[in-house]
């Protein structure tokens, strides 16, 4: 199968673009920048030399390939609104494309408001909540509606592993720079967690499974208490661990404190896919992943 991979160099990309080369998919993976590029071509994968807002270009490779996986997404959350909208552009150009042929489309979100305070699971509905401007998912479901065959990948809010440049390396520094790891109210919020090895080989499975499913749950751990994060960012720095108030956290505070469960039990069982990677708690307690 020949793929096309946007954010083919980002966090989760680069394991999707590993995962499918080494089952002997071909990937076309897009690349923003020339060394980003060089090391994509490393891999073995073709490199498309563009960005989001190169629609035609998008929408070119989409047309020439047999099926396209959208991780790529600006984490700038400076201008989050902007970046949403060039977001919601690029999939809309991608499954424009794709119109008129069953050439499936993978689309990547999250799972924050999914379900406050409950479980989310596969059969919930993304939020449309206002202050939220992300809508990939909404694009995505636009896109299915009109017979475009296009599932999203649910990420955790922790996708972990060595390397991890995410929301718990944000945790990590606020830590280091003020001396305590800290946590809301009794930090018993929680947060889904997978590895970072087990969402890329999820990503090929629902590929290969024909994308049969509306939504997939990259999730691993259902929900791991902000306290327990806490803990362990604190042992692994030798700082103290207390709770304090929302200002602690700044613009972090509504991710710091959001309770938002998950489970991949639906998943699990349409694709077989069984997380064997490492656990949060382990992987931030391992030596290297705290090192700056």
């Amino acid at each position: 199968m020949h793929v096309f991979v946007t954010g083919a160099t980002g966090w989760v990309g680069t394991r999707v673009v590993q995962e499918l080369l080494a089952a002997g998919h071909q990937v076309l993976g897009l690349a923003r920048s020339e060394d980003k590029a060089a090391r994509l071509a490393q891999t073995g994968a073709q490199v498309l030399r563009a960005t989001l807002d190169d629609l035609a270009a998008l929408a070119d490779a989409a047309a020439r390939s047999d099926a396209v996986i959208h991780t790529a997404f600006n984490h700038d959350f400076s201008k989050f609104a902007d970046n949403a909208r060039q977001d919601q552009r690029a999939i809309e150009a991608l499954g424009e494309a794709l119109s008129g042929t069953d050439k499936p489309l993978l689309v990547t979100s999250g799972v924050a408001l999914l379900a406050p305070g409950r479980v989310a699971t596969e059969a919930d509905v993304p939020s449309s909540h206002p202050d939220y401007p992300r809508r990939s998912e909404t694009a995505a479901i636009a896109l299915a509606e009109r017979g475009i065959r296009t599932a999203t990948v649910r990420l955790a809010p922790s996708v972990h592993g060595l390397g991890d440049h995410g929301f718990i390396p944000i945790l990590i520094r606020l830590a280091r720079e003020t001396g305590v790891s800290a946590y809301i109210g009794e930090g018993s919020n929680r947060w889904p967690a997978v590895h970072v090895s087990d969402a890329g080989r999820l990503y090929r499975l629902a590929l290969e499974s024909g994308v049969t499913e509306r939504a997939y749950h990259a999730i691993a751990e259902e929900g791991v208490p902000m306290r327990d994060i806490a803990r362990a960012i604190g042992r692994r720095l030798g700082v103290p661990v207390e709770p304090r108030g929302r200002e602690h956290f700044g613009w972090f505070a509504d991710f710091a404190g959001a309770d938002m469960p998950a489970a991949s039990e639906r998943t699990r069982a349409a694709l077989g896919w069984a997380p064997n990677g490492p656990a949060l708690l382990a992987d931030i307690e391992h030596p290297g992943y705290c090192e700056d």
